[in-house]
């Protein structure tokens, strides 16, 4: 075996640099959601969805829908479940309420059956969360994410904004822009997260099995990531300015890690 061969070998095992395509994770990673499959959603007649994430018993879904032109349909197809949409392109109107782009709304368990609207078309996340009793959010939040100012972390060049915090059960949304040539450390998180990359080109490395898998997403990129799974590390960051939408439905700390390691099962 040549040497150029040995090399691509071992860094394909390190990096998954040699793989024709994004490497191959035991949870969706790297997923870029324009090459899933169109699915037909019944609540929201005459639209194209594609599902990111979810769970045929409990119903909980992860969606990117496109609403066509002079769309009508509402809120209330399922009774006993929150439901999240932010405005990724175009325009949505909730009740009397126009949802642009950066456009959020949570409408809690509860609520009253809302009118959606779209005159022009939309691109939107939509999802559709479990019911949980530790919930206390009781009123709906929409907000224009691009009035909120970014406020600055202890990462320098990251930035977030805060769409949601229950004080309940933990849960929260929020954005994350990552300035160009800016690095996150090894970390992770004690809960699910999942996230949608809105702008920007964006490199992040996961750890598996204490193997690192690193891999490029654009815009329409897609993770849903397990609990405890290190991520980040000296390979992320941002090519060029990014913007993340990032979700978490049970609240649960962060901690920094010092490398990506093989971490034991609990027993």
């Amino acid at each position: 075996m040549s040497r150029i061969r040995i090399s691509c070998v071992l860094l394909a095992f390190m990096l998954s640099a040699c793989a024709s395509g994004p490497p191959k994770l035991p949870y969706p990673a790297f997923v870029q959601v324009d090459e899933l499959t169109d699915i037909f959603m019944a609540s929201l007649p005459g639209i194209r969805a594609k599902q990111l994430a979810g769970d045929p018993q409990t119903r909980r879904t992860s969606n990117r829908i496109d609403l066509p032109s002079d769309w009508n349909g509402t809120s209330g197809g399922s009774p006993g479940r929150s439901l999240e949409i932010f405005v990724l392109d175009g325009q949505l109107t909730i009740a009397d309420v126009d949802l642009a782009r950066g456009g959020y709304a949570f409408l809690p368990a509860g609520s009253l059956g809302f009118n959606l609207r779209s005159d022009d078309g939309a691109r939107i996340l939509y999802f559709l969360n479990d019911v949980d009793a530790e919930s206390i959010i009781r009123s709906p939040i929409i907000i224009n994410a691009r009035l909120l100012d970014w406020q600055g972390t202890a990462l320098q060049g990251v930035f977030t904004k805060e769409l949601r915090q229950d004080p309940g059960n933990g849960a929260r949304t929020w954005l994350l822009k990552v300035s160009p040539g800016a690095t996150l450390p090894w970390q992770k998180s004690a809960v699910v997260r999942e996230g949608y990359l809105v702008d920007g080109s964006y490199q992040h490395s996961e750890c598996v099995a204490g193997v690192v898998h690193t891999w490029q997403y654009m815009a329409g990129g897609y993770f849903y990531r397990p609990a405890n799974t290190i991520n980040g590390g000296p390979m992320s960051s941002a090519t060029t300015e990014s913007v993340w939408f990032l979700r978490e439905v049970r609240g649960g700390s962060e901690e920094t890690v010092p490398a990506c390691v093989l971490q034991e099962d609990p027993l």
